[in-house]
């Protein structure tokens, strides 16, 4: 029997990515009119600098994924800077110039270029990540959730509406997260495996990380 795409046993795809950055920037840009540089969340980051470090990420791990082959045992060597101290590590900033909306373009590329490198990469492709060496799903999976977290990080901020699909939501959980609790609904479930959210008898975990390794063939 084959799979339907919101099973949370159907692989993570680059369309899976392309939606999780539209649905963020949907989300977002009612607030362009806000201070951006209120707090995100329980980060210690900015609205701004959350959204540049999850722009950050997508680029990373697109061109993580770029040579040919891939690199199995580094990162690729950017220079990351950090433009304060307790700041995000980027290669990608958006220029402040252009204010919320050009910050909302810059996640939007970055987030097309993850999708056009998961989408071309060959399956057999493995490129390092601190997590694991992970395949192309298991960098779109990284990618969709960076997206959905960083997005309630800055929603939360802002204080605007997020509410990401639970289909998306249970499919990086079955990828990434294997100890991911299964009595609770996607968004929880993923909000407290990431360290953001408490659940009734559970301890909010004080570290965490994800699984990127690919998945055994069943």
């Amino acid at each position: 029997m084959s799979q339907i795409s919101g099973s949370p046993a159907a692989p993570v795809t680059a369309a899976d990515v392309q939606r999780a950055v539209r649905l963020a920037v949907d989300a977002l840009r009612p607030a362009l009119a806000a201070d951006w540089d209120v707090r995100a969340g329980s980060l210690e980051w900015s609205c701004w600098e959350t959204v540049e470090h999850l722009a950050d990420d997508l680029f990373s791990y697109a061109a993580q994924l770029g040579p040919e082959p891939p690199p199995a045992d580094d990162d690729v060597p950017f220079a990351w800077v950090r433009r304060r101290p307790g700041g995000p590590a980027n290669v990608i900033f958006a220029d402040r110039g252009h204010g919320p909306a050009g910050l909302l373009r810059v996640l939007e590329a970055c987030g097309a270029l993850l999708t056009v490198v998961v989408r071309t990469a060959s399956p057999q492709a493995r490129a390092f990540h601190g997590f694991g060496v992970a395949d192309p799903e298991g960098f779109a999976a990284m990618g969709v959730v960076e997206t959905l977290v960083h997005t309630h990080d800055v929603a939360e901020g802002l204080g605007v509406a997020w509410e990401p699909p639970a289909d998306l939501c249970a499919r990086v959980l079955a990828r990434l997260f294997p100890d991911a609790p299964a009595d609770v609904a996607p968004l929880p479930a993923l909000l407290w495996s990431t360290g953001r959210a408490d659940l009734p008898g559970r301890p909010r975990p004080t570290s965490w990380r994800w699984y990127g390794e690919p998945r055994p063939a069943s």
